[in-house]
């Protein structure tokens, strides 16, 4: 096999570890059924799958990313919207998942599921506020280099439904969430800007479970490098920062790295020029990762987005090796057009659809 299946399979073990659908079923099982189930983020469809196949018929609402909802049961109700800049679906599905808390009985059972990219595919906006206000405020976030935690609290100040403004209008008996993280500290109050997160006041039951996180998906692959045979040098949670410090300090520990694996998680950040060619936060980590390890033998390194998706593109991320990098490269780079570097070196990784969202995750192996 070669290393960049290797490190590609080791990659996918981690992502598998912590998809929706399997989070889900084993959470569920000590869930009283609900009357109303709501699915919302990247992830929402693979976990409305599992609620759908265990609950069976109870009423259901999925609000997630295009094409990230297809084979549902037909009871189960799709919207499907923009990301990562919202669009007037968006709108819709903020509307609809308001609606449906609102209109629940005051004896009734609410199971709420969210996932990461909650933010941009479902909004309920505070009066004075429109699409257009909402979508420059998600375009300029997402070129300004600030971390996930601070983009969520500029997105809630527009926002009805968000940091617990959605379960404060629940009039029923109790809620459970499950949510599967896609921020650093796994908390609630910052996953899809708190759209499941509790109001500071309510007179409902309530029990809230991170079910997935980047823990386990960096968990899984370090087990999945041991069974290849490869000994675990690192996993850490180590990408939390602007995307050439973090190549720069990663770069450093993967050319003095002996034969073995490392696993990092976390979100790089990235700010943009005002007109960006394309690729994501994972294939500009990747390309600036390429030029570190340029010329080391062995080596290779997988990164990309746990959901499938890097940015505005299909690519989740990139597979580089010591050999990928070139002085053309370069002008890529700076003009924020690594994804069109990288699919010239045929180095994109193509996954689809995973059904999760637990951040990025880079695998290094060196053979």
């Amino acid at each position: 096999m070669k290393a960049s299946q290797r490190v590609q399979e080791i990659w996918r073990k981690g992502v598998s570890a912590v998809d929706g659908y399997r989070a889900t079923m084993e959470a569920v099982q000590s869930i009283e059924q609900p009357d109303q189930i709501l699915a919302v983020g990247k992830a929402a469809g693979a976990m409305a799958r599992a609620a759908a196949e265990h609950f069976e018929t109870v009423p259901t609402l999925v609000v997630t990313k295009d094409g990230h909802g297809d084979g549902l049961p037909s009871h189960v109700a799709v919207i499907e919207a923009s990301h990562p800049v919202p669009d007037a679906r968006s709108l819709a599905g903020g509307q609809a998942l308001r609606e449906a808390v609102e209109n629940m009985e005051p004896d009734g059972r609410l199971l709420l599921m969210v996932s990461g990219g909650a933010s941009a595919l479902a909004e309920d906006l505070v009066p004075g506020k429109t699409l257009d206000d909402l979508a420059i405020l998600n375009q300029r976030l997402l070129g300004s280099g600030l971390d996930i935690g601070a983009m969520n609290a500029e997105r809630r100040k527009l926002s009805r439904i968000k940091a617990g403004g959605l379960l404060s209008r629940f009039p029923g008996r109790a809620v459970s969430v499950l949510a599967i993280s896609d921020v650093p500290g796994d908390d609630l109050g910052v996953i899809g800007s708190g759209i499941g997160s509790l109001p500071e006041t309510s007179k409902f039951a309530a029990s809230t479970s991170i079910i997935a996180s980047n823990a386990h998906a960096r968990s899984a692959a370090a087990s999945a490098a041991i069974q290849a045979g490869y000994q675990v040098l690192a996993n850490e949670e180590a990408l939390h920062d602007d995307y050439l410090t973090v190549a720069s300090e990663i770069g450093r520990r993967l050319r003095d790295m002996p034969r073995g694996v490392m696993v990092f998680g976390g979100e790089p950040t990235v700010v943009l020029p005002e007109r960006p060619g394309r690729g994501g936060r994972n294939q500009a980590l990747a390309l600036a990762l390429a030029r570190e390890i340029a010329g080391q033998p062995g080596l290779t390194v997988i990164v990309g987005g746990t959901d499938g998706t890097d940015g505005p593109t299909d690519a989740a991320g990139a597979i580089v090796n010591g050999e990928t990098w070139s002085e053309e490269a370069l002008a890529y780079l700076d003009n924020a057009d690594s994804g069109s570097f990288l699919d010239k070196a045929r180095a994109l990784l193509i996954t689809g659809p995973t059904g999760t969202n637990v951040m990025d995750l880079l695998i290094a192996l060196r053979d």
